[in-house]
């Protein structure tokens, strides 16, 4: 596909999440019709000169066939906001851009599903399946035959090992290391610099240096 066959960008958020992915897709030409933010979104210099919209319903002056949306909203553990914004438009049939950074390394033998977004820096290793609406965040690694679920944030520096399974709304933090074959539980979270060495159940957290401590 050309760049004159891609289809212009909404960018739903204004915050710093929404500002990476703003200049992931400068920098591959992409069109950016509107930003959508409540708030004032001039101090940042990525969204110079972009059309603000301040309500997600300003959303629907555009044909679903004419755009594509993208989430720019970032992830909070455990939080469904962002899923509930993306069902809002994805039940008015619009689709949301599958984002990879020009820096990102992404194996041609790896599976993105839509709407995912993969950051600079980060390595996506054959075999590996990114589900629906991921994020996989700077310098982040998915190694060999991964199998992550919709919604999971995959924070900076985290490492995934080889055939590591997560279920849905997974969420690994900044410089955590996953071991090969574990399996991740859906809403569970592993903390920031936690080294995860067994499986987790659903709504388990683990801490560094510390054992598994299921959420009440």
């Amino acid at each position: 596909m050309s760049d004159s066959d891609l289809l212009p960008i909404v960018i739903i958020g204004g915050g710093g999440h929404a500002a990476v992915i703003a200049d992931i897709l400068l920098r591959q030409n992409r069109t950016i019709l509107a930003v959508v933010s409540p708030d004032e979104i001039s101090h940042r210099k990525v969204f110079t000169g972009m059309n603000r919209l301040v309500s997600d319903d300003q959303i629907r002056q555009f044909d679903p066939e004419t755009v594509r949306l993208v989430n720019g909203i970032g992830m909070i553990p455990r939080s469904k906001f962002r899923q509930q914004v993306n069902d809002t438009y994805l039940a008015l049939d619009y689709e949301f851009e599958t984002v990879i950074a020009n820096e990102a390394i992404v194996s041609p033998y790896a599976e993105v599903g839509p709407g995912v977004q993969i950051f600079p820096g980060a390595i996506v290793q054959s075999g590996a399946v990114l589900g629906a609406h991921s994020i996989i965040n700077t310098s982040a690694v998915i190694e060999h035959d991964c199998q992550i679920g919709a919604y999971n944030h995959i924070a900076p520096r985290a490492t995934l090992c080889g055939r590591v399974r997560s279920e849905s709304a997974v969420y690994v933090g900044a410089g955590a290391t996953v071991i090969h074959n574990i399996s991740l539980a859906k809403n569970s979270i592993v903390t920031a610099g936690t080294t995860v060495v067994s499986s987790l159940d659903e709504l388990q957290i683990t801490y560094p240096a510390r054992a598994v401590t299921r959420s009440i």
